[in-house]
């Protein structure tokens, strides 16, 4: 069977595009793949301090645990240690999410890629202020820390992680941003929960939470590029259930975790997701293209989300670009239902 291909995006059909791992440096080659209609190919740089799965030290899920690798201690929660960012212990109604994703280094990867932290961070809040209309903004820096890969490398699993050092940097410029941090997880071959289990130590934390991407959810057969991921309700259940009891257990304000969807066959039986204690989930719609496409492709994902599942929308700086002007706040804002969660890469 071919590889399934993505919706025309900017009105035009692209096929599906990896970059491979370079064996000799810590870069992707990316081969025949223009501005495609595949998921967007990631290319994490030398300076991304990634590491593969079997180097990582195993998580704990305890918030006093140092990172594994002692080469960079956590940064210490604020004064309000178990409260959100910028007050209380419940994300909605009170805030709307603003993010930006990406990893420094990487463009390719999203807006975070692009110069320094502090300065996107400073461009997020400005760009988040026309968002605050009956509401409070909360930013978001949504950090691809699970990168999907082209290789299955030494554990098979086509993918690498983050390390503890890029994250504890991440969620210092997070906290002095008053801001979340979502760790964003493309976890090719692995199991999504496997995946976030490796991150408890971080989850532990009062301002962290979580961000899936199952379009990069291989099954034990498939290829990264040669293939479309998927997932289902019932394991994005098992990683809210999951988080719940982290949340539980430390006595957190509620924790948000995301999942993205391009297309309704991404996440197939919706119907088993279950409401957890302190988890808020949140749907971002990925539609790409012209203000039209992506409202339509909003309005059709739409059709499947349960109703306590918060909605969200993302927003393209440069495939939207190519088929018109960016949609202005004014019209994100227009949507129905009003998106809880505006996201730009």
């Amino acid at each position: 069977m071919s590889a399934p291909k993505l919706p025309a995006r900017a009105g035009r059909l692209r096929p599906p595009c990896i970059p491979a791992l370079a064996a000799s440096a810590v870069m992707l080659l990316v081969a025949g793949c223009g501005v495609g209609d595949g998921p967007p190919a990631p290319a994490p740089p030398a300076a991304a301090q990634t590491e593969t799965a079997s180097e990582l030290p195993s998580a704990s899920p305890a918030a006093s645990t140092s990172p594994g690798s002692g080469s960079s201690p956590r940064p210490s929660p604020t004064s309000e240690a178990l409260q959100l960012p910028r007050g209380g212990t419940r994300v909605f109604p009170r805030y709307r999410l603003v993010g930006y994703a990406g990893l420094t280094g990487s463009p390719p990867l999203g807006r975070l890629g692009i110069g320094t932290l502090d300065a996107r961070m400073d461009e997020l809040e400005k760009r988040a202020e026309p968002y605050a209309k009956r509401r409070e903004v909360l930013p978001v820096m949504e950090l691809i820390a699970t990168i999907v890969q082209g290789e299955p490398g030494r554990d098979g699993r086509y993918r690498t992680r983050a390390s503890d050092a890029t994250i504890a940097r991440y969620l210092k410029q997070a906290r002095a941003h008053k801001a979340l941090l979502l760790l964003n997880i493309q976890p090719g071959r692995a199991p999504f929960l496997e995946e976030v289990k490796a991150y408890d130590r971080w989850l532990a934390e009062p301002d962290v939470g979580l961000a899936l991407d199952p379009e990069w959810a291989m099954g034990p057969n498939q290829v990264p590029g040669r293939a479309f991921g998927r997932t289902t309700g019932a394991v994005i259940d098992d990683v809210a259930r999951h988080v719940s009891g982290i949340v539980a257990k430390n006595d957190l304000p509620e924790k948000v975790v995301v999942y993205h969807q391009l297309t309704l066959g991404i996440v197939g039986h919706e119907q088993k997701l279950r409401e957890r204690k302190g988890v808020v989930l949140v749907k971002s719609i990925d539609g790409i293209g012209s203000r039209a496409n992506k409202e339509a492709t909003y309005r059709r994902v739409n059709s499947s989300t349960p109703d306590f599942v918060r909605p969200g929308f993302k927003v393209f700086y440069e495939e939207d670009s190519e088929a018109g002007p960016l949609m202005t706040p004014k019209q994100v804002l227009a949507l129905d239902p009003v998106p809880d969660y505006v996201m730009y890469e």
